[in-house]
């Protein structure tokens, strides 16, 4: 008496299990299938090079600080200037990468405030190459900005004197600070703005009229540029 119910039991049991199993069946069936990552798309990603390269026309726009040591109410201004910039970077990680800025320029050095009569003191070339560690920010697509801090070193050369007969202006070392952002086209080629501030304020010694005066010309140029990316 007791084997029929359980029979039963069972018969109703394994009449839910399959009428539970044919709907996730026929969803099985139902689900797309998943599109596998397309080979040579993975090896443009995995091909891409660390090194990277860029182009830009640079504004250089100074401030234009300075004082002469022996000449109270003494100032000093600078010419701007607009230049071309290589710079090169190399990723350490997809997020930090190294870059070395190069550019040349000039100044034209002129007399302000007591000295505003001299007029134009005299002129120097600049070198002032740039080592800056960048924070690369990855999660807007093609749109890549960064911000950077690193070390600068300008040397002075072909330096000549106007109301001075001699101007010498000191190589020095500074400080830097940077922001920026690629958009990238493909994965190769984008456009670059970036913006940096060079902390730079190198002595000099000038001689007028037989008298040699020192002093501190207080650079501190802005570097405005844009121009085209490469990462290889």
């Amino acid at each position: 008496m007791t084997a029929a119910p359980s029979l039963r039991l069972r018969a109703l049991v394994t009449t839910c299990l399959a009428l539970l199993a044919a709907p996730m069946a026929v969803a099985a069936d139902l689900a797309p299938a998943q599109e596998p990552v397309p080979q040579a798309t993975m090896d443009a990603v995995a091909a891409l090079s660390p090194w990277q390269v860029r182009v830009r026309g640079l504004g250089v726009i100074t401030h234009d600080s300075g004082s002469v040591d022996q000449i109270s109410g003494s100032g000093l201004s600078y010419s701007d200037s607009v230049i071309p910039e290589l710079d090169i970077s190399y990723y350490l990680t997809d997020h930090i990468a190294a870059e070395l800025i190069l550019g040349t320029t000039y100044a034209n050095i002129y007399g302000e405030g007591s000295i505003a009569g001299l007029g134009k003191i005299g002129k120097t070339w600049v070198l002032p190459p740039t080592l800056t560690l960048q924070y690369h920010f990855t999660d807007f697509g093609a749109f890549k900005p960064y911000m950077g801090a690193g070390v600068n070193y300008t040397m002075f050369y072909n330096q000549s004197g106007d109301a001075a007969s001699d101007v010498d202006v000191k190589d020095s070392f500074g400080a830097a600070l940077q922001v920026g952002a690629d958009y990238m086209i493909n994965d190769h080629w984008g456009v670059n703005f970036d913006v940096k501030k060079l902390f730079l304020r190198p002595d000099y010694e000038a001689t007028i009229g037989g008298t040699t005066y020192t002093g501190k010309a207080k650079l501190d140029p802005w570097l405005i540029g844009a121009g085209v990316t490469y990462r290889f």
